[in-house]
């Protein structure tokens, strides 16, 4: 048996590590960014941070700027938190009962109702944007946080994940829980759902991030500075024109946009790539 060469080791790693490097970069530079002044980063940025770092966040996090109606971006992350969240559970909890349906009970035109939930990956937000809103208005959920979840809640790649997976589960563990007594809520509690485990925290990791990164529909259903998101707000703060820009506050508003996100990642990263890897349970 033939060693292999120590360079073909340390290659993968080096790459890797040039990977990194090219990702991480400009997120550095953007940390620096938020510890400087205005006219700092005018002059050049350096490439280690400077001394208004706490200052800047403090600013950023709870004075605000005129760009943004003087809204503080810590109420622009609580907004776009909650939203985040309720589009995420929603998605999740409407995806697992639709498939659970379309799996486990037979009615009638069950497949159809399954392709017609399917055809709607065809038609996103983008495309039913008008009379989306037109519904939205209608009911009076401008600048409300049903507005701006509820149009979002529905999905059909979710239902088709979780339909692929229920689709796994064995008849004979159906068979059993009928034996046993089990009702199909209690199926649905006791065995579906922990089954499922992995899946849903797969899926609320990607659907979190899509919820956070909204940024057309909030554009159109927000009209207050109370109910702004950090991404509208992020746009908001970067002058056109004539217009004044504090870079400094708008690096460190993007810094603070980035860890919510980045911190479920993390935090749910075990989770994330089971679900996504594992096929047999």
């Amino acid at each position: 048996m033939r060693a292999r060469a120590p360079a073909a080791d340390w290659l993968p790693h080096l790459i890797l590590l040039g990977g990194v490097v090219i990702v991480a970069f400009p997120i550095y530079m953007t940390f620096v960014a938020s510890s400087l002044t205005p006219q700092d980063i005018l002059a050049g940025m350096p490439l280690l941070p400077g001394s208004h770092l706490f200052a800047n966040y403090r600013e950023a996090l709870f004075t605000g700027v005129a760009a943004t109606s003087g809204e503080s971006v810590a109420r622009m992350l609580w907004n776009t938190l909650v939203m985040a969240l309720i589009i995420a559970v929603g998605k999740i909890a409407i995806s697992l009962l639709s498939a659970y349906a379309v799996v486990f009970f037979r009615f009638p035109l069950r497949m159809v109702i399954f392709w017609m939930i399917f055809v709607t990956l065809m038609l996103p937000v983008e495309v039913r944007i008008v009379p989306t809103y037109k519904v939205v208005a209608d009911l009076g959920m401008i600048d409300s946080f049903a507005g701006l979840t509820i149009p979002l809640i529905a999905s059909a790649t979710a239902t088709l994940l979780f339909r692929q997976f229920f689709l796994t589960v064995p008849d004979e563990l159906v068979e059993a829980a009928k034996i046993d007594g089990a009702g199909p809520l209690r199926f649905l509690v006791d065995t579906v759902i922990p089954l499922s485990s992995t899946n849903m925290a797969a899926l609320f990791v990607i659907l979190f991030i899509y919820g956070w990164n909204q940024f057309l529909w909030p554009l159109l259903v927000t009209n207050s500075a109370e109910m702004t998101t950090i991404v509208i707000g992020l746009t908001r703060m970067i002058g056109t024109g004539d217009g004044r820009t504090d870079w400094d506050i708008v690096m460190a508003t993007a810094i603070l946009a980035l860890l919510p996100p980045a911190l479920v990642v993390v935090l749910m990263q075990r989770w994330f790539v089971k679900g996504l890897v594992e096929s047999e349970k």
